[in-house]
């Protein structure tokens, strides 16, 4: 790791540039396949991937059969680790629940709030390195609480045109309706225009590389929502001489393995600790079996001494990390006043990856400084609030003058004869 010593606040923004590739560098390839796919469906996802995952297959929908063989090749223990974490992600969005809103806001106006769910959901499951199976678990549970009626999911194939039983497993027990061997930007295309054997959704979720990140940006000029922009993980420690510098190296690997061109941070207010730390993260690396990964991440990532918590949590609120661990002597004042994170972890006990499998909260958070507009995803994302309201003719009086003046003074004189024509019946 790279270490700065009080870097200057003018430098904040180059300092804390993500290693990611810009927008213009995959725009054109994320545009050519929307293209092709609009155009040629299947076909088109086929081909794709074919050259993207390097497996033909004659039918990209999982079957029964292949998810009852998924179900017996997952051991006994990982079915028990995953009910657990089901357990707790299902006691965590289940309070999240919220009743409707009713208020009359003048004697004779009822308007109230109510949240229904979305209707066709598509999730979307990375592969390759690391089948994340726990993703599923985050999407679906509360898809399902929410009261979705499609929720479809989409997972790259490996080579052998099969999805890893773990993600069959998990979509099997939360309630997924549909499961699709296709990944990439393919998939968030097949989302996007619906295909022969993709269907069309109202929503996408789910993280994935830059090119899934911007396929969903794209996805959204076609009048499809997305969850947030979430592309590679990242992670921002800030410890003191208090916290344990295993436990911190531990957590900064924890995220330097997701991928090449993830990125972790740490801030501190102790040198002797960004020392400690670093000793650590060497040690560990060579332990890793993703050492070659989380080599090239931790060559991305920088450890920053700043001389107090008031400049930390400054350079933290202007980063916006995903995932935000606090081991401070000063825990109250980081939690009372971050603005722009993810998921925040307090405590010398409370490793992130709790949160990425089996806490309760969500792990599919907003990642390249989008903390500071979006939020992780949870219950509400999963619904929509329509708002009600009903008149009576007395609330119409009592509101009625005031309509008819605003809106001859925004010149819309349909709008005033709509309330006029019902005064003067009354």
């Amino acid at each position: 790791m790279n270490t700065i010593i009080n870097p200057s606040k003018k430098d904040w923004a180059q300092i804390l540039e993500r290693p990611t590739k810009t927008v213009d560098d995959i725009e054109g390839v994320v545009n050519e396949v929307f293209v092709d796919i609009q155009e040629n469906g299947d076909a088109a996802v086929n081909k794709y991937t074919a050259k993207f995952d390097g497996v033909s297959l004659e039918n990209n929908i999982v079957s029964l059969d292949e998810i009852n063989e998924a179900i017996d090749l997952v051991s006994k223990e990982l079915k028990e680790a995953i009910q657990l974490a089901k357990e707790n992600i299902t006691n965590f969005h289940k309070a999240q629940k919220t009743d409707r809103v009713f208020v009359e806001t003048t004697k004779g106006v009822s308007c109230w709030q109510e949240k229904r769910p979305i209707t066709k959901v598509g999730l979307y499951i990375p592969g390759g390195t690391a089948p994340l199976f726990s993703t599923v678990l985050m999407l679906a549970i509360p898809a399902q609480i929410a009261g979705c009626k499609e929720i479809v999911l989409c997972s790259p194939p490996n080579k052998e045109g099969k999805i890893h039983p773990a993600i069959l497993y998990a979509a099997n027990l939360c309630g997924v309706t549909k499961i699709i061997k296709v990944g990439g930007i393919q998939a968030i295309a097949g989302y996007t225009f619906g295909t022969e054997s993709i269907p069309k959704v109202y929503k996408i979720f789910g993280p994935g590389n830059q090119f899934v990140t911007i396929a969903k940006q794209l996805s959204t000029k076609y009048g499809v929502a997305i969850d947030m922009p979430a592309g590679p993980s990242e992670l921002l420690v800030v410890a003191d001489d208090s916290a344990n510098a295993s436990y911190v190296a531990s957590d900064l690997l924890s995220q330097a393995e997701h991928g090449e061109d993830s990125q972790v941070i740490l801030v501190s207010i102790s040198k002797e600790m960004i020392a400690e730390v670093s000793k650590e993260v060497e040690k560990q690396l060579l332990e890793l079996p993703r050492k070659e990964i989380a080599s090239k991440a931790i060559a991305n990532s920088k450890s920053i001494f700043v001389e107090n918590d008031a400049v930390a949590l400054d350079l933290i609120n202007e980063y916006g990390p995903e995932h935000f661990i606090v081991c401070t002597n000063n825990n109250d004042f980081y939690i009372d006043n971050i603005e722009n994170a993810g998921s925040v972890f307090i405590g010398n006990y409370t490793p992130e990856s709790a949160g990425d499998y089996a806490s309760g909260t969500n792990h599919t958070l907003p990642t390249n400084g989008f903390s500071k507009s979006y939020s992780g995803v949870n219950l509400d994302s999963f619904t929509k609030s329509i708002t009600f309201q009903k008149i009576s003719a007395k609330g119409i009086q009592n509101i009625g003058k005031s309509i008819e003046l605003m809106a001859e003074a925004e010149g819309l004189q349909a709008h005033k004869n709509a309330v006029s024509i019902r005064l003067k019946d009354l």
